[in-house]
């Protein structure tokens, strides 16, 4: 099966557990066509370049998975049609990358505090 990876961005004014629960809900549809989800990450609320249906932060989803076309068509069919998803975004890959995503990378070393002296 081909492999994708899955960014979207939900509306500012749901709590956490909400947004954690579209994952989940996106997860389960994946699941029930006959894919899999390799991994998931949620990157919190970020503030976006210009405003989406007067919104200007979301929060954004990651989504690593191995499924079949229809299944990942069935998956954005029902992102577009759900009311607190503003933007889907989903590349295909040749093979998903090992570790965690570049976002994820950057707030690790942000936790660290392993910054670099300034001159």
């Amino acid at each position: 099966m081909p492999f994708y990876e899955h960014v979207f961005i939900s509306r500012q004014d749901l709590s956490n557990t909400q947004a954690e629960g579209l994952i989940e809900h996106f997860t389960a549809v994946l699941t029930d066509n006959g894919g899999k989800v390799v991994e998931n990450e949620y990157w919190g609320v970020k503030t976006m370049a210009y405003k989406i249906n007067k919104n200007r932060k979301g929060h954004y989803a990651y989504l690593r998975t191995d499924a079949p076309a229809a299944a990942v068509q069935e998956m954005e069919r029902l992102m577009r049609l759900h009311d607190d998803v503003m933007r889907v975004l989903t590349i295909k890959m040749d093979e998903l990358p090992e570790g965690p995503s570049v976002q994820m990378q950057k707030r690790d070393e942000r936790d660290r505090g392993e910054r670099r002296e300034r001159r």
